[in-house]
C-alpha cells in the first residue's frame, strides 16, 4: 500500500513539471508579448508550481525510504520538510508580484493590449488545470499526503486564477485595463494564503505535534476496554510523518502475571495501530 502511494505521488508530481512547464511557457510568451501583468503573474505562478512539483517529486523519493540505523522511524517527515520548501516559494514569489502589480495600479501603468491569444492562453490554462486537477485530486483522496494536498490546491488556485485573468483580458477589450492589475494583485494574494496554510500544516508536523483530539480519544477508548487496566499514564503521540507513534503506560494488577500482562499490552498495540492515523504503538506495562 505504501508503495503504491508513493508511486501515485511520483506520477502526480510528473505530471505537474510536464503540464505547468508547458502551461509556463506560452501564458509568458503570451504576457510579454501582449503586457499582461494578469498573465505573467499566472506564468510566473505556473514557474513555482514547476517547482513545487519537482520539490514533491524530491519529497516523495526521500520520504518513501524505509528505516535506517540513522533513522529508525522512517523518513516520512520528509514530506512536510519539502512542503514547506513549497510554501516559502508560494509565499516570497507572491509578494514580489504584490508589489509589482499595487505600484503599476497606483502609477496607472497598465498597458495590457487585447489579443485572441490571450484568450486562448488562458482557456487553455484552464482546460489543462481542470484535467489536472481532477487527476491529483483522485490520488488525494486515495492517500493521505500533504505533497499531494499541496499540489491540488495549487491546481485549484490556478484554475481560479486563470479565469480571473481571463476575465481582466476580456475587460481589456473594453479599455478597462485596470482590471488587469488588480487580477494580479488577487493572484498574488491567493498564492500567499494557499502557501501559509501549507506553511502552518508542515510546521505543526515538523514541530510534533500531537495527534487529533478524536484520535486521542479512539486510544483512550480501547484502552479503558481493557477492564485488567487500572490507569493510564503518559499517552504521548509523535508524527513519524503522515501517520503517528503512540507510547503509552498502563498498570495492571502487581499479581498478574507477567505473561498475561504482556498478552494484554500486545491486544492493546495491535486495537490502536489499527486506527488509520496511528503506524506504531509502544505499551508499557507497570504493576499496580
Amino acid at each position: 500500500m505504501e508503495s503504491k502511494r508513493f508511486e501515485d505521488t511520483k506520477r502526480a508530481a510528473v505530471v505537474g513539471i510536464v503540464g505547468n512547464i508547458f502551461l509556463a511557457i506560452i501564458k509568458m510568451i503570451s504576457g510579454f508579448t501582449f503586457k499582461s501583468q494578469a498573465m505573467i503573474a499566472d506564468s510566473i505562478n505556473s514557474a513555482v508550481d514547476i517547482f513545487s512539483s519537482a520539490m514533491t517529486s524530491i519529497g516523495n523519493k526521500i520520504a518513501s525510504a524505509p528505516s535506517d540505523d540513522d533513522h529508525n522511524l522512517g523518513h516520512g517527515k520528509a514530506e512536510y520538510l519539502f512542503s514547506m520548501f513549497i510554501a516559502i516559494s508560494m509565499i516570497l514569489v507572491s509578494s514580489e508580484l504584490f508589489i509589482t502589480d499595487i505600484g503599476n495600479l497606483i502609477h496607472n501603468q497598465s498597458s495590457v493590449t487585447f489579443s485572441y491569444i490571450l484568450v486562448a492562453s488562458a482557456i487553455i490554462t484552464i482546460i489543462c488545470k481542470i484535467a489536472m486537477y481532477l487527476y491529483t485530486s483522485a490520488k488525494t483522496k486515495k492517500h493521505n499526503n500533504i505533497l499531494l494536498d499541496a499540489n491540488l490546491r495549487e491546481h485549484r488556485n490556478d484554475i481560479i486564477a486563470a479565469i480571473f485573468t481571463l476575465i481582466s483580458i476580456i475587460s481589456a477589450k473594453f479599455g478597462i485595463t485596470c482590471i488587469d492589475s488588480i487580477t494580479g494583485c488577487g493572484i498574488s494574494i491567493w498564492i500567499a494564503i494557499g502557501g501559509i496554510k501549507i506553511f502552518i500544516k508542515s510546521y505543526n508536523v515538523l514541530m510534533d505535534k500531537t495527534i487529533s483530539e478524536e484520535t486521542r480519544k479512539k486510544i483512550i477508548n480501547i484502552v479503558e476496554a481493557h477492564k485488567e487496566v487500572k490507569k493510564i499514564n503518559h499517552l504521548n503521540c509523535s508524527p513519524m510523518g503522515v501517520k503517528y507513534m503512540v507510547s503509552i503506560s498502563i498498570f495492571v494488577d502487581g499479581d498478574m502475571k507477567t505473561y498475561d500482562s504482556h498478552e494484554i499490552a500486545n491486544q492493546i498495540e495491535e486495537e490502536i495501530t489499527g486506527l488509520d492515523e496511528v503506524e506504531l504503538t509502544i505499551v508499557h506495562v507497570n504493576p499496580i
